[in-house]
């Protein structure tokens, strides 16, 4: 078993290195928002779009936890929204992917970017890393430990959070944002896998499309596993089984390659889970991940 990591009924956490062989269908996703409607009311952020960089689509909602108290040093989450880069906004995400962090006493920054139909890749890269530096100079302001920073997203946010953490200067995607650890839910790993081939999604297709110079090049680029290195944040991987939108695969082969690196890098495998659903099961996660940042020191 992963280090640090408890069995739950429908919770498998096991060796990444036992799972290269992980087979998922080859089904026609569908990204929309799952939302649920017993959730409880969305908290009201303190700011709202605000603008972190020059692009209209480029501004964020702050969410401060209760009782956050002046001179306060607090967790920071930077919170990015799914949708396979083409759809998706971050108001979707507030219930389930921001009221768990406000109830630990984080302050969430949550982004919005540029999707595929006003600029494709790699602007949505760009845009996260000037979200993640917009954070970093206001991490005071907010009663922020830029030190305790921590990037999160579902599905193309997991993805773009693992790029905030990993994308270094050489990449030519701007300055390297500078983050603590990174929680990646059922994120893209490898951007060329999906344009072509059974893996093939259009919503990859369309974020980097056809006729895109030097295409192959830049979807490894833009891929978080091409940046695999020893000394990168700590990653957290949660993805299902059964996902056939992100295959399983993805999530297996970053964290065994993080691993093989010398990097500190864990997977939680939730058994028959698909893309984020059933709800309860992903839900049924959070203790989880408040462990993993609680044993590097990562929360408040």
């Amino acid at each position: 078993m992963v280090e640090g990591m408890r069995f739950r009924p429908f919770l498998l956490v096991v060796f990444v290195s036992l799972l290269c062989s992980a087979q998922t269908p080859a089904v026609e996703p569908s990204e929309k928002p799952v939302v649920e409607p017993s959730e409880k009311p969305a908290a009201q952020p303190l700011e709202k779009n605000v603008q972190y960089s020059e692009y209209p689509q480029t501004v964020l909602d702050v969410f401060m936890p209760q009782g956050s108290a002046a001179g306060a040093k607090r967790c920071g989450v930077l919170n990015i929204h799914g949708g396979g880069w083409t759809g998706g906004k971050k108001e979707s995400t507030v219930a389930r992917f921001v009221m768990p962090w406000l109830g630990k006493g984080c302050v969430v920054v949550n982004v919005e970017y540029r999707l595929a139909a006003v600029a494709p890749a790699p602007a949505a890269v760009e845009d996260v890393l000037q979200a993640a530096h917009w954070f970093h100079k206001n991490a005071k302001r907010l009663g922020v430990d830029d030190k305790k920073i921590i990037a999160t997203g579902d599905s193309a946010g997991g993805h773009l959070a693992l790029m905030t953490a990993l994308t270094p200067k050489s990449a030519g995607f701007g300055p390297p944002a500078n983050v603590a650890a990174v929680i990646n839910f059922y994120g893209i790993t490898d951007v060329e896998d999906q344009l072509g081939g059974e893996n093939m999604r259009k919503y990859a297709v369309t974020w980097v499309p056809p006729d895109t110079k030097g295409r192959m090049e830049l979807a490894r680029r833009v891929s978080p596993l091409s940046y695999v290195r020893k000394g990168a944040p700590p990653v957290l991987t949660i993805h299902g089984t059964s996902d056939p939108t992100v295959p399983y695969e993805h999530g297996v082969r970053l964290t065994k390659a993080l691993r093989d690196a010398g990097a500190d890098a864990e997977m939680i495998s939730v058994s028959d889970g698909e893309h984020g659903r059933p709800v309860e099961k992903f839900n049924a996660v959070w203790p989880q991940i408040f462990e993993f940042l609680a044993r590097r020191n990562l929360l408040s």
